[in-house]
């Protein structure tokens, strides 16, 4: 099933004609509607009690955030116009001023929702976009990479792959990004012996599966020897020259292991291709 509706995170100025620009392949691909999203402080967020009964209200922050949700509807419809996509723009106002969880009606009812990585100067607020995105819309996540400006018209796929719960919703989720794909791989990190399958075989299942839909996949075993998974995947996908990674996102305790686990903070900082991931 194609990708119909795309809900794009637009966290600013500056990321939202770079998000948009980049997405146009799959939109036209899929002749998808794409709903903007973005959301400024509301004008409680600017009020502050002084003393006692006295209040404070930063009129100018709360006029210069209502000229900068104008201006990041301005860029996104004009850049959806002049395309000729199907779109709509909706601008919230919340006291946190946050774009991701603001998004969450939205995002709930979207095939795919697609974010920018933030800059690296600012990862920890970007960890926080994406726990919420991925956490809680129950959708797909396809996170674009800021060292790159590239169109996002993958055909060249690495799937992590573990027999998880987060990899299978990942890998089905990405179907289709796999079937316009003109090669993918399944890689399998440390695989396991069980009962049903040794080691090698780990990824016979899903490879079979992946077939029966007319994918050609191929299957890799890469073994870590002491380096941390998520240096061997993004090592494989470096050296494959892929441009699209498809994993699960994993988390291993109530506290999300401090918003993510290890594999996938580890990818989120360095990636240098998008990542579609599920939870």
């Amino acid at each position: 099933m194609p990708y119909k509706t795309m809900a794009a995170i637009l966290r600013g100025e500056s990321d939202t004609p770079r998000l948009v620009e980049r997405l146009l392949p799959l939109i036209r691909a899929f002749s998808a509607h794409v709903t903007g999203i973005h959301a400024e402080p509301s004008p409680a967020a600017h009020v502050a009690v002084l003393a006692g009964d006295l209040v404070s209200v930063d009129e100018g922050a709360i006029e210069a955030s209502r000229a900068r949700m104008e201006r990041v509807r301005k860029s996104f419809t004009g850049i959806c116009q002049r395309e000729g996509i199907a779109h709509d723009f909706r601008g919230m106002e919340t006291f946190a001023g946050d774009s991701a969880t603001a998004s969450l009606a939205s995002a709930n009812a979207a095939d795919l929702v697609v974010v920018q990585q933030a800059d690296p100067d600012e990862l920890e607020t970007m960890f926080a976009d994406l726990e919420t995105l991925l956490f809680d819309s129950g959708r797909p996540v396809l996170v674009l990479p800021y060292v790159t400006s590239a169109p996002v018209d993958p055909k060249r796929v690495v799937i992590a792959w573990s027999p998880s719960k987060e990899a299978a919703r990942a890998v089905f989720d990405a179907l289709p990004l796999l079937h316009r794909a003109q090669s993918v791989e399944i890689l399998v990190v440390d695989g396991k012996e069980t009962a049903e399958h040794s080691a090698a075989m780990q990824a016979s299942d899903i490879a079979a599966a992946l077939s029966r839909h007319g994918i050609a996949v191929s299957v890799s075993n890469e073994y870590s020897a002491g380096i941390p998974i998520g240096d061997v995947i993004e090592n494989r996908v470096s050296d494959t020259g892929v441009d699209l990674l498809v994993m699960g996102a994993y988390s291993h305790s109530p506290l999300r292991e401090l918003l993510f686990g290890g594999v996938t903070r580890t990818l989120l900082k360095t990636m240098t291709v998008p990542v579609l991931m599920s939870h």
